[in-house]
């Protein structure tokens, strides 16, 4: 066979591999419903499973939220397309894909319009752009099946130069205007007072080193300007999204910080810590719940020296399904102390507990609903409980999630405060693969006065 020939036959072939791949990354892309009622084994709470394929599924970070501002679609990270995001409806279950071209770091749902936003590299090596995505346009146009090219529904807000070393998270500002996002050392070094004391890395897992800023994005004009430098690393950037110019974030350590949660106003000012914790507190997973409040978890997580007896089965090997059972952290993370699901007051400053497991971990990530009546926690054990913050009364609100899962469950409330999204392996046959799930409110409880 000639050359000729041999390319005739296998160009219709190339083609269609070429159409298939062009087509499998395509922005608007739907794919069949994966619902599934199930009821929970061990509570008997009936849980909606909104994805039960293994797709490699896992829920928006607890700090960010996750329904879009209409209620109807949540937003979530999945390998269905490699690198891209994808969009499930809570009552159809359809799965459409809401991005093209890949993302990084966090996505960001605006509560005011049906906007996502998101970074994603550049071609120029070093640089990020931010991105924003017309939902409602997007959306409609693949349910209708007249979808346009990507750059009909995503706009580049501007790009980030390179020397400010842009990345990790991202958050989108109350007022929909501006975004706030991470920079490097070099840059954040520049706006440090003199004399600065830089801090070294901290805890076995060698981090936590700075220096670190924050800058912010105008997302209509693309300006830039910096917020605030700081002497650590940063983590878990949030905007507070009751609250317009208010940012909360951590040191990120990878573990117990020196002094875990802060936050600034979108000028700069303001800087101080959120929750000034003693040094036997492990505090983590601070998440911005209303206006006024950011939960968090004051962990219990660790034996007390001496004590005899672990925290559970699942939390005491090192190396194990669960984090912060590693030597090098002091005496930090045990029960010697008061320790549970915690609510700070932004403005009173004021701490109370809501409530803590009376054995094993204890709570580890949190959230509230923003009304004030509801908290939620996951633990080690892939447990999810619900606390009614009037009464203190704690239940376990679905179990058997797994504890060989590849996360925990994350639970995060929707905007009214009658759902919780998880992430859970409950469906998964190798055990670890994670779906997206909703656990809801009982009834009982949501006709409470």
């Amino acid at each position: 066979m000639t050359s000729r020939s041999i390319l005739a036959a296998t160009l219709p072939v190339l083609l269609a591999l070429a159409f298939s791949t062009a087509a499998h990354a395509q922005i608007g892309k739907r794919f069949p419903s994966e619902r599934k009622v199930v009821k929970d084994p061990v509570t008997g709470t009936m849980l909606t499973f909104l994805t039960s394929k293994p797709q490699g599924d896992s829920k928006i970070y607890p700090t960010h939220p996750q329904w879009t501002s209409d209620g109807k679609w949540l937003v979530f990270r999945s390998n269905r397309v490699k690198g891209e995001a994808m969009a499930v409806n809570e009552e159809t279950g359809d799965l459409v894909q809401v991005t093209e071209g890949g993302y990084t770091g966090m996505l960001n749902l605006a509560q005011k319009s049906m906007k996502l936003y998101f970074m994603r590299n550049d071609s120029a090596p070093g640089r990020l752009q931010i991105v924003e995505v017309d939902l409602a346009r997007l959306l409609a146009d693949s349910k209708a099946g007249t979808m346009k090219p990507a750059d009909a529904y995503q706009r580049i807000c501007g790009t980030t130069p390179e020397q400010l070393g842009a990345g990790g998270d991202m958050a989108l500002d109350a007022d929909e205007e501006w975004a706030y996002f991470r920079v490097g050392a070099g840059e954040a070094g520049k706006h440090l007072a003199p004399g600065t004391k830089i801090e070294p890395a901290f805890g076995p897992r060698k981090m936590g080193a700075g220096p670190n800023g924050i800058a912010r994005m105008n997302v209509r004009t693309g300006e830039i300007r910096h917020v605030v430098s700081v002497p650590f690393q940063i983590g878990h950037i949030q905007a507070n999204l009751f609250n317009p110019g208010e940012i909360v974030f951590c040191w990120e350590t990878g573990g117990k910080s020196p002094q875990r949660t802060w936050t600034v106003k979108a000028d700069g000012t303001g800087l101080r810590p959120l929750y000034p914790e003693a040094p036997y507190e492990w505090v983590t997973h601070e998440a911005v719940i209303s206006k006024d409040e950011v939960a968090m978890a004051i962990m219990g997580h660790r034996p007390i020296p001496g004590g005899g007896g672990g925290v559970d089965g699942a939390a005491t090997g090192v190396g194990g399904a669960n984090p912060g059972q590693e030597e090098g952290w002091g005496i930090t993370g045990t029960r010697e102390k008061p320790s549970g699901l915690a609510i700070v007051n932004l403005r009173t400053r004021e701490m109370t507990i809501a409530g803590q497991t009376p054995s094993g971990s204890g709570l580890w990530h949190v959230h509230g609903s923003s009304d004030g009546r509801w908290a939620v926690g996951d633990d080690f054990s892939r447990s999810v409980y619900l606390i009614d913050r009037r009464t203190r009364e704690m239940i376990t609100l679905t179990a058997g999630h797994k504890t060989t899962a590849a996360d925990h469950p994350h639970p995060t409330f929707n905007a009214d405060g009658t759902r919780i999204q998880i992430q859970s392996a409950m469906l998964s046959e190798d055990g670890r693969s994670m779906n997206i799930c909703i656990v809801p409110v009982p009834e009982a409880w949501l006709k409470r006065k």
